[in-house]
């Protein structure tokens, strides 16, 4: 997955955020979103795995585990 660039801050305190800077913080929640997106259908898509095998179904719950903490992570 792509890795965001650092969040833009105000300039100088004025209040005032230029043209750029707030196309990279669009482009930077337009990558978050993404990201999350992708992995709520992961996240789905792992719900829907039905399975009777004890191994395969702790390493699926511990992929659930390692997808909800990107979420969290991401915001």
């Amino acid at each position: 997955m792509a890795k965001p660039r650092k969040q833009p801050k105000a300039d100088n305190g004025s209040g005032f955020i230029s043209e750029d800077e707030r196309r990279l913080t669009e482009q930077l929640r337009t990558v978050r979103e993404r990201q999350k997106q992708a992995l709520n259908l992961q996240r789905i898509n792992i719900l829907s795995l039905a399975t009777s095998q004890p191994a395969r179904r702790a390493a699926l719950e511990a992929a659930l585990t390692q997808i909800d903490r990107q979420i969290q992570a991401i915001g």
